[in-house]
């Protein structure tokens, strides 16, 4: 099936497929008899410590779609509360860069809130819509299938699970790394509100609101919220540079400002107790500066015609002086979401339909140059439809299940101009593609003897790609690909007592293949790239000490990752600037140790550690950069994949007779890690037996170690039937400078942004 995104007849047809798929979902639950199982959620809960406080709460997650406490659960799974994260003054879910093991979350070079993530060195870092992420971002159940606008606000979340390995029986393709789970808070039935003000340095501000109102007794409720965040950003001009339709930009000018705003409505029906349905209706909208800065080098073919001062900068300090004009962007994502849960004589059901849709549009000068050498206005269309359908139940007391099927529908359009050294293309690049998936899959559980639980399971998966491309006014062949692939899963565990569990596990990932949607010849355009593949072995041990005061937390994994998708950035000579293409060209194998760790050795004292080591190293990697001849990047780095990650925080309640004062820190390192698989194009690699051998990847993409630390003091008190809090924050507190993302682009030129500077402000909240 190919349909156009183009005009109001895609529309329509959507609208008609979307409003035909709700409708029939929500009649199979509806329709179904009353029974006595009790519907579950997806989201993670504590269950209460005892009353004097010194036990850690146990956690409930939903990593295998069951309700599990972590440490019932074998699989490496790390949960992180919204309470947790506004602690330390952490305001999007991003900050949990580092902060788990081998998890890194940046910011990617460009696009509206657009992430790069990364688990256990497996990672895809790029914004085309043509291209499948590696790590799924999970949100209420719905797989994004896009990283634009990922850059989430967490003040409404319920909780965030980072699911580390493969997960493709459950969660299905491009889960190659894991899954970020997030889940948010569902309406309370109960009149209340959550209230917060914030503002900081470089002028940020943030308000945000999250109210729950009752509507018709105990069978219908809703929860309206509104947040909205504007920065003037934390880079300045450093030229007097003209931007788009002559917009000035002053030497001292603050640039990467942003203005944010995330809106919508949740409505909870339950009619009774084996029966609800969430439906959520959103829309997140950005306006932002994209300041990129340059980090250009002499022998680059633009470098060598920019002025002076713009030339040959480092990639700490200077990123925060930009050069270039200019050029707003924006961006707004709908949204809607549709969740029932049921239950049918002791099977539940549970139906999550998501529906999304992005509409981009970003001019952005890439040279990061006064001079405007390489301008992109890039509009661009993405919609998602998917469907899940799931029952899970017992087959018998010691058997347990959970089994379903998945339908996917994601269609893109990208149109760019492009001008090159100050001459605009009246041919734009015109991009349409499909991405199609179908599922099924099953989990078993069985519990074959005492102590003894053996998991197994799989998922077979089919997907089918097109895409079509015209760029200077020819009009390539529409290409199409298709795939299929099952990805299996067993394990085993053993409980010896209550406090411990001993688990192995075996798991396949699959990333689906397609096309590249900055493919500037019919070769780059219609040749298909080929699904890769993720082998991964884990076992791990999952402890408690003293009586539950001490939660300890271990996992050793071998992956073996084949038919790696790389992606290669070459001059294009039959137009302007670049194009991108990709190809099956390596393979690797990575080892690792995590340690998640989690104290409380008084009530008032919680502190959590963790530890991510990494040994990643590529295979055979030969690649021909689109020329005859052959280079050889088998001795460069992974991508976001630091050999170290870890960290350490504290949370401590302070009593006070008219409220609690809590102090919160953390810390966390980051080893240095390459944001790009390229050489450094200016200078030749040596020849050995007719290949080029490639020692590293350019260092301008390789970060500094990162050393993060961040606190908070706040005042927690009851006001008004309710409570307020009043909090002082500071991020980054050592000031480490450094990319959040950089780019080489083929001897061309080179770009970078940086990552938040030190920051501190206060904080306003209210609750009841």
């Amino acid at each position: 099936m190919t349909t156009s995104i183009h005009g109001g007849g895609f529309r329509a047809c959507q609208r008609r497929r979307g409003a035909l798929l709700l409708a029939s979902s929500a009649a199979a639950l509806a329709l179904a008899p009353p029974a006595a199982a009790q519907t579950t959620t997806a989201a993670s809960t504590a269950i209460a410590a005892p009353a004097d406080g010194t036990q850690i709460e146990e956690v409930v997650v939903s990593a295998r779609r069951r309700k599990e406490t972590i440490q019932e659960t074998p699989v490496a799974v790390t949960s992180v509360s919204a309470a947790q994260m506004e602690a330390v003054g952490a305001t999007e879910i991003s900050d949990l860069h580092g902060a788990v093991p081998n998890l890194l979350f940046t910011p990617a070079v460009s696009g509206f809130q657009t992430a790069n993530v990364s688990i256990r060195g497996l990672s895809f870092a790029d914004n085309e819509k043509s291209f499948d992420p590696s790590v799924a971002l999970v949100v209420d159940g719905v797989f994004q299938g896009s990283n634009t606008a990922q850059l989430m606000d967490n003040f409404d979340l319920a909780s965030i699970e980072v699911l580390r390995g493969p997960q493709g029986t459950l969660f299905g393709r491009n889960t190659i790394g894991g899954v970020i789970n997030v889940t948010r808070t569902r309406p309370t039935g109960v009149w209340g509100a959550k209230l917060g003000v914030d503002y900081g340095r470089f002028d940020s501000f943030s308000a945000r609101a999250v109210v729950n109102l009752p509507l018709v007794g105990d069978k219908l409720a809703a929860k309206l919220f509104y947040f909205h965040t504007q920065t003037e950003g934390f880079q300045k001009q450093g030229v007097r540079a003209i931007g788009f339709k002559g917009l000035v930009s002053d030497v001292g000018d603050r640039r990467g400002a942003s203005n944010s705003e995330n809106y919508g409505l949740s409505l909870l029906f339950t009619p009774s107790d084996t029966f609800s349905a969430l439906l959520t209706l959103e829309q997140q909208s950005s306006r932002f500066d994209q300041a990129n800065a340059n980090i250009c080098k002499t022998g680059e073919l633009l470098c060598d015609l920019e002025p002076l001062n713009e030339r040959n900068r480092n990639s700490t300090r200077d990123l925060y002086t930009v050069f270039s004009g200019k050029f707003p962007a924006h961006g707004r994502t709908p949204a809607a979401t549709l969740e029932l849960n049921g239950d049918v004589g002791g099977i539940h059901l549970v139906s999550v339909t998501g529906y999304r849709r992005v509409f981009e549009r970003q001019r952005t000068d890439f040279s990061g140059s006064s001079l405007n050498f390489y301008v992109t206005d890039r509009k661009q269309r993405f919609y998602q439809f998917s469907e899940e359908l799931r029952a899970s139940g017992n087959i018998t007391p010691d058997l347990d299940y959970v089994v379903g099927g998945y339908y996917y529908d994601g269609e893109y359009q990208l149109t760019q101009y492009t001008t090159f050294a100050g001459v605009e293309n009246p041919l734009p690049q015109i991009t349409r593609g499909q991405s199609e998936t179908a599922a099924a899959f099953g989990d078993f559980n069985w519990a074959f003897a005492p102590k003894w639980r053996l998991s197994f399971g799989g998922r077979y998966s089919w997907d089918k790609k097109t895409n079509q491309t015209r760029y200077l006014g020819a009009q390539f062949p529409k290409a199409s690909a298709s795939s299929n692939e099952f990805t299996p899963k067993i394990g085993i565990d053993y409980r010896p007592n209550d406090d411990v569990m001993v688990y192995g596990v075996f798991s396949r990932g699959y990333r689906s293949g397609g096309f590249s949607g900055r493919g500037l010849s019919q070769f780059a355009a219609t040749t298909p790239f080929e699904p890769e593949t993720v082998d991964s072995f884990e076992g791990g041990l999952k402890t408690s000490w003293f009586d539950r005061r001490l939660d300890v937390n271990l996992a050793a994994f071998h992956t073996k990752y084949d038919n790696i998708q790389e992606s290669t950035t070459i001059p294009f000579a039959g137009g302007q600037g670049n194009q991108t293409i990709i190809t099956n060209a390596s393979s690797a194998e990575i080892n690792g140790i995590e340690l998640d760790l989690t104290a409380r050795p008084v009530s008032a004292l919680t502190i959590r550690v963790s530890l991510g080591l990494l040994d990643a190293k590529f295979g055979e990697f030969l690649t021909q950069e689109g020329t005859p001849a052959i280079y050889d990047y088998s001795d460069v780095d992974l991508i976001y994949a630091p050999d170290v990650t870890a960290s350490f925080s504290f949370e401590y309640a302070i009593p006070a007779h008219y409220g609690e004062w809590r102090v919160s820190g953390s810390y966390r390192y980051i080893d240095p890690y390459d944001q790009q698989i390229g050489r450094d194009a200016t200078v030749a690699p040596p020849l050995v037996n007719g290949v080029f051998k490639v020692p590293s990847n350019d260092p301008r993409v390789r970060t500094k170690a990162e050393s993060l630390v961040d606190a908070s003091i706040a005042l927690v008190a009851p006001m008004a039937n309710g409570k307020v809090r009043i909090s002082v924050f500071g991020r980054n507190l050592l000031d480490e400078r450094g990319t959040a993302a950089a780019f080489t682009v083929a001897g061309l030129w080179s770009f970078a942004n940086p990552h938040e500077p030190r920051t501190f402000g206060v904080q306003f909240g209210y609750e009841f």
